[in-house]
């Protein structure tokens, strides 16, 4: 019987130890991005490729209030830009959000038959730190929580 109420007690101090460090890792994370003195967070999305293509981007560049608000008028939010990016010659854009798990940044190449694949990188950092990156061949896609 005491071999079983022990076990009892390290089940549950085992237990107790996973709830609070499972707790302790999602407050970390939630302040991974803090607002430092309210002044938004420093959001750059990164274009590169392995060679000079044509790239169609879209990319959030202003926060909406709510997901509603963004699917009723999600061009309000939204930049449109068609740029040749190259292997010397990076694209990369500069805003200012609120709350980062916002932001969202779409490549699709322009290429046409005949071409090399671009081997495109994309990458979304927040204030100086790397927070996604995606590699494909022809249109990666990078995205934080939102969405």
């Amino acid at each position: 019987m005491t071999y079983v109420t022990n076990m009892r007690k390290a089940t549950t101090t085992v237990g107790a130890a996973l709830v609070l460090a499972a707790a302790g890792m999602a407050v970390s994370s939630a302040t991974s991005y803090a607002d430092p003195a309210g002044q938004g967070h420093q959001v750059t999305y990164t274009l590169t490729s392995g060679a000079p293509y044509e790239f169609d981007l879209y990319y959030l560049t202003a926060q909406p209030a709510s997901m509603a608000a963004y699917n009723a008028d999600a061009y309000k939010y939204l930049q449109k830009a068609t740029v040749n990016v190259g292997p010397d010659t990076p694209w990369v854009f500069e805003t200012t959000l609120a709350d980062p798990q916002w932001a969202i940044f779409t490549v699709a190449s322009t290429t046409h038959g005949g071409q090399a694949q671009p081997n495109a990188h994309c990458e979304i950092t927040v204030d100086g730190q790397i927070a996604v990156q995606n590699d494909h061949p022809y249109s990666p896609r990078c995205q934080l929580g939102q969405w």
